[in-house]
């Protein structure tokens, strides 16, 4: 396969380097956003996250506000806004005024997990924290926000009849099951939990259903990207995601650190092989080897769309994987 018109879109955590802050990394946001929409991605996404030092995307709806009134065609969404954290209302009542106030630009893409801990769960939804068991039922009540089918006396106002494009991402086989279901676009968060990347992708398409807004699937694969001017430069850059994973794994900052070498890297054999597994799929190095890499991922998962992220310490070096990025997507 050949990535020429393949789609290829972005997934921004807003990350907090270490020496600055949640200012700098919002700024950051917008630069890379810009970039995004010059270099001709297709979308330009924020996930959810709470309690987390170093990522600042947990006011996501904000975000997506600040972005959309900045840019010009770049379509800009959630990837993800966590159902349990919400109630679908409130989600509709957001995205649709989002929706009414940028036009035909904004996605919606909705995950079930918390985007948090336990603690700060509890903090977002005082009364109860919501089962796995609500999700299917809350998805279906915010697809019905947002159309003009629903029967029912609550109207989403703004949301109403904006048919709002909905996105389900998941790292499991449950969610490759839902989206099936409900015949919506699937986004595999296999930039950070890759394992059962290729099963999920089998499992939505083999057991997909057409609906009004999708009459096939539609599969976006999310891969972690460093790439720069050679190998052992992307090497040396990947090494503060490398750190970041295991600060992660040791419930450590999340800041992200400058580089070091990949020797230096203070880590267990235990510890290196969970981190290595959770950033297996990252596309890392110059542009001969990122293409090889690339066109791999296409024929493993045959991906409808790719979505990046890019931790790099240093912003002009991951505008630089960017700007490498989409000379191999266009090559």
């Amino acid at each position: 396969m050949t990535l020429q018109k393949k789609a290829y879109s972005f997934l921004d955590l807003v990350p907090i380097v270490e020496g600055s802050g949640p200012q700098q990394a919002l700024k950051n946001s917008m630069d890379i956003a810009h970039k995004a929409e010059e270099l001709g991605f297709k979308r330009f996404w924020f996930a959810e996250h709470h309690n987390m030092d170093g990522i600042a995307s947990s006011a996501t709806a904000i975000l997506i506000a600040h972005i959309a009134s900045h840019t010009q065609s770049i379509r800009v969404g959630s990837g993800g806004i966590m159902l349990p954290n919400h109630t679908p209302l409130m989600i509709a009542e957001e995205f649709g005024t989002l929706q009414e106030l940028y036009g035909n630009r904004i996605d919606l893409g909705v995950g079930r997990a918390k985007g948090g801990d336990y603690e700060s769960s509890l903090a977002i939804r005082k009364e109860r924290i919501k089962s796995d068991e609500n999700f299917f039922e809350e998805l279906g009540e915010l697809q019905n926000f947002l159309t003009q089918d629903q029967n029912s006396n609550v109207k989403a106002i703004p949301g109403y009849g904006t048919n709002v494009p909905i996105y389900l991402l998941g790292s499991s086989l449950y969610s490759a099951h839902v989206a099936a279901q409900k015949g919506i676009p699937y986004a595999f968060a296999s930039h950070f939990a890759p394992r059962y990347l290729l099963e999920a992708l089998r499992i939505y398409r083999e057991n997909f259903i057409p609906s009004k807004t999708l009459k096939k699937p539609y599969a976006i694969v999310a891969i972690p990207l460093i790439l720069a001017s050679d190998d052992e430069e992307a090497l040396f850059l990947a090494s503060s995601s490398y750190q970041r994973s295991l600060s992660l794994l040791r419930n450590q900052s999340l800041k992200l650190k400058p580089p070091s070498a990949f020797l230096e890297i203070d880590w267990d054999d235990n510890e290196k092989k969970a981190v290595l597994g959770m950033l297996s799929t990252m596309v890392l190095g110059g542009k001969e080897r990122a293409l090889k890499e690339l066109i791999n991922i296409l024929n493993k998962t045959q991906a409808d769309e790719f979505i990046f992220t890019c931790d790099v310490y240093d912003q002009e070096k991951r505008k630089k994987s960017l700007e490498i990025l989409a000379e191999i997507m266009n090559f």
